[in-house]
């Protein structure tokens, strides 16, 4: 699905799964570690020179902070450094803060109860500075984050720091440090080279800092039945999809959906996995931040809606042969097609369906 100017009240989505996601999210955290989190330093090796990207882990959890106050006031209490501090935290002498208001000391989350001290990044510098900030904006959004800076000699953006807690198909370790082509071309990600890598890379060098943009994009998964689930924090796979790519400890990156096809591959333990994605620059040090909310949908709850599962076995049957490579189709083609079809025989179709992309 195409690229789309995204309004500044939807970059961050807080919905009734907040509890949930931020459960998964702080076990990922506590037992994945730097796995989950992780930020890098200054690179200069060869040609690549790139700063690191704890300042832009510090901005964004400031930045984090101010929005989800003000566009979420219920869900988030805020208090403000003293105008008497001698202290404001700041990034080349801006203050980290809006509108001329102090900046932000802490944020309480209602839902959670949880509560995060911004004040304490001031007594930390590089990596450990910036990873603690990636741990507080994990525990504020449902959103995965990956922080892009731009290298100083070659013009190539890289992936320098990341809240990675919920991304189901990959691993942060095997991307983190990459140019943004690097991580498509090893993730063997459809027609990169030919149709995208010279768009994309003019797309990120030009972002403004007032043009915010999302898409979405979808993929099939497979999840575990209840009666074999073996935790009751992570049943629905948002975390790792152990059911369609394996141990995570294992998986070989650039073989998505390589486990082989579960005993228990049924409608029922099929899932919708879409992500929405974000881009927007960060106004001080010029990051650019990439947001990943993920959405999983029961395949039999969809397939309900008129018209859904025509337009989706549509979709599924146009795509390319490397798009249904990528998005693993063979492993679940057979059960969800004969599924789909059946309900949209039953259900009825609407008019005009339409085929990959969409």
């Amino acid at each position: 699905m195409g690229i789309r100017t995204m309004p500044w009240s939807e970059w961050i989505e807080l919905d009734s799964t907040y509890p949930v996601y931020q459960r998964v999210r702080d076990f990922r955290l506590e037992t994945r570690g730097r796995k989950a989190v992780r930020v890098l330093p200054l690179r200069e090796d060869g040609i690549v020179k790139v700063s690191g990207g704890a300042e832009a882990a510090k901005e964004l959890v400031y930045e984090l902070a101010e929005y989800l106050s003000r566009r979420y006031p219920t869900s988030f209490r805020v208090t403000r450094i003293s105008s008497s501090s001698s202290s404001i935290p700041s990034l080349g002498g801006v203050p980290l803060s809006w509108d001329g208001r102090m900046p932000i000391r802490s944020v309480e989350v209602k839902e959670t109860g949880a509560k995060f001290d911004l004040s304490i990044l001031d007594g930390l510098q590089g990596v450990e500075m910036g990873e603690e900030a990636m741990r507080i904006a994990t525990g504020l959004v449902q959103e995965d984050v990956a922080i892009m800076i731009e290298g100083r000699s070659d013009g190539k953006y890289y992936f320098q720091a990341g809240s990675i807690c919920t991304p189901g198909f990959w691993r942060m370790d095997d991307k983190i440090g990459m140019s943004l082509e690097e991580i498509h071309t090893s993730g063997n990600v459809p027609q990169f080279k030919e149709k995208l890598e010279m768009s994309m890379e003019r797309f990120f060098r030009r972002m403004p800092l007032d043009k915010p943009v999302i898409r979405n994009n979808y993929f099939i998964q497979v999840v575990k039945p209840s009666d074999i689930t073996v935790t009751d924090i992570d049943p629905e796979e948002l975390g790792w999809s152990e059911s369609t790519n394996g141990a995570e400890d294992e998986f070989v990156h650039g073989h998505g959906h390589s486990a082989e096809p579960a005993a228990y591959l049924a409608p029922a333990t099929l899932r919708l996995r879409s992500e929405r994605q974000t881009l927007r620059r960060l106004p001080r040090t010029g990051a650019i931040i990439f947001g990943i909310r993920t959405y999983l949908f029961k395949m039999e709850e969809l397939a309900e809606e008129r018209g859904v599962a025509g337009r989706l076995a549509s979709a599924i049957r146009s795509w390319p042969d490397d798009v249904g490579m990528y998005k693993g189709r063979k492993m679940y083609r057979d059960v969800l097609l004969r599924y789909l079809d059946e309900r949209a025989e039953k259900n009825g179709a609407e008019e005009g369906t339409a085929g990959y992309p969409y």
